[in-house]
């Protein structure tokens, strides 16, 4: 039963998402300071933890009569997890991902509650579009970069626009993810390794920007090496295990990404630590699924 409850939460997918923060708290400067503050480097990474967590529970919730169908082994289609058991578990997780951020500063905190609308949407109708969606789901994932960012809030705004990179990425993964089941089209796999080679494009010109460039460009050369043969293969053999396991990547690649950001930000070793994510997300794929 409580692996069951785990898996809905995609563990995995939750190490992704404090690499975001931590990649948001180094656009911010925070790791620059003289002396940051553990605390609420700690809160925020909690608050992902819930957020993203309840957005995912949510989206079994909603798609369970579906799940019946293509995903049987699922834990509400299954039997193992009642759906108002799941119900409860989202409904807690995001508010301790609300209240989590609300006690970093007021800033967090309402990014934090868009994050919950965004990604409640996504679950209950913007899975639903063939461009809503993909863009949607890119959403929660910029709001979780800034997320990362409000840790000094008056940082927000001057870097709003970064939300668009992982807003494109995430995009593109959406997009590739409608042919797990079915099976996919070569011409969508071929526009996400666009955005994908536009975004690996996009952090590099910030590295550069920030005289970084020779810092970043490692973990920007493993990020394309993660995510373009998986890619690649799915698109000459489109079949759904081989889309699967280019979403897998794409999702888990995440953390090279994130890395990336802070090694152009902040320094080579603690962006070593945050490439250190992926093992143990890699370690959790094994047990727990990713999509």
């Amino acid at each position: 039963m409580l692996k069951a409850l785990l898996s809905l939460t995609r563990p995995a997918n939750l190490v992704t998402a404090i690499a975001d923060v931590l990649a948001g708290m180094a656009i911010a400067g925070y790791f620059l300071l003289p002396e940051p503050a553990a605390a609420p480097v700690g809160w925020l990474a909690l608050a992902t933890v819930g957020l993203y967590g309840g957005g995912v529970v949510f989206n079994d919730v909603f798609d369970a009569e579906l799940d019946a169908i293509e995903r049987p082994e699922r834990p509400i289609p299954s039997g193992v997890v009642q759906k108002q058991t799941a119900v409860l578990l989202g409904i807690g997780l995001l508010f301790v991902g609300i209240a989590a951020s609300f006690l970093v500063n007021q800033t967090a905190g309402f990014l934090a509650i868009g994050i919950t609308v965004a990604s409640l949407v996504y679950d209950r109708f913007g899975k639903h579009h063939s461009w809503l969606g993909p863009v949607n789901m890119g959403l929660c994932r910029g709001l979780n970069l800034l997320l990362g960012v409000s840790i000094l809030p008056e940082e927000v705004i001057p870097w709003i626009w970064v939300g668009v990179v992982p807003i494109a990425y995430i995009a593109a993964i959406t997009m590739i993810s409608r042919g797990e089941v079915h099976g996919g089209s070569p011409v969508t796999l071929r526009v996400a390794g666009l955005l994908y080679a536009l975004v690996i494009g996009c952090v590099a010109a910030l590295a550069q920007r920030q005289q970084q460039l020779g810092t970043a460009l490692p973990f920007l050369l493993l990020f394309g090496y993660y995510i373009f043969p998986p890619l690649w293969r799915a698109v000459k053999d489109p079949v759904g295990r081989n889309i699967g396991l280019a979403v897998k990547a794409g999702v888990l690649s995440l953390i090279v990404m994130n890395a990336a950001w802070v090694a152009a930000f902040a320094s080579f070793p603690l962006a070593f630590l945050v490439f250190c994510l992926l093992p143990l997300s890699r370690l959790m794929a094994k047990v727990f699924a990713v999509t």
